[in-house]
């Protein structure tokens, strides 16, 4: 539970410079802090992940280590991306309480085809994301 509250805290600290260098809306995002309302990739993206991983994936060291998506070969098998995003592992939180299916398969398929990566085969979808969960 710290570690998710350290990720929120770190989450709501850069939330006004992802949305300047994002240009994302990020107005009503936690109007219901018990569910999530962003759908693509993107959003979900910089609202969750980008406090930790940085907003282009080049990860983090401090007082934490966030890795790097930029260019990772882990993230060659979306089973690997989905699994950590619903169970989490380490400092990373687990948000499958967070996300539905459909946004776990969203941010994965984000984070496969952006940032230097280019892994479009094999696309995360909202039935294996169901069946790893």
């Amino acid at each position: 539970m710290k570690t998710l509250f350290t990720s929120m805290a770190a989450l709501l600290l850069s939330m006004p410079l992802m949305a300047q260098e994002t240009s994302i809306d990020t107005s009503n995002w936690f109007d219901d802090p018990s569910t999530l309302t962003q759908t693509d990739g993107a959003s979900i993206y910089a609202g969750v992940c980008a406090g930790c991983h940085m907003p282009n994936g080049q990860g983090a060291k401090g007082a934490g280590e966030y890795p790097v998506l930029a260019n990772n070969p882990n993230l060659m098998t979306a089973a690997y991306p989905i699994s950590l995003v619903i169970h989490g592992h380490k400092a990373m939180p687990s948000l499958g309480g967070l996300l539905d299916d459909a946004q776990v398969a969203s941010v994965v398929n984000f984070i496969r085809t952006n940032f230097g990566n280019n892994y479009t085969d094999n696309q995360a979808s909202a039935e294996q994301i169901a069946s790893m969960r």
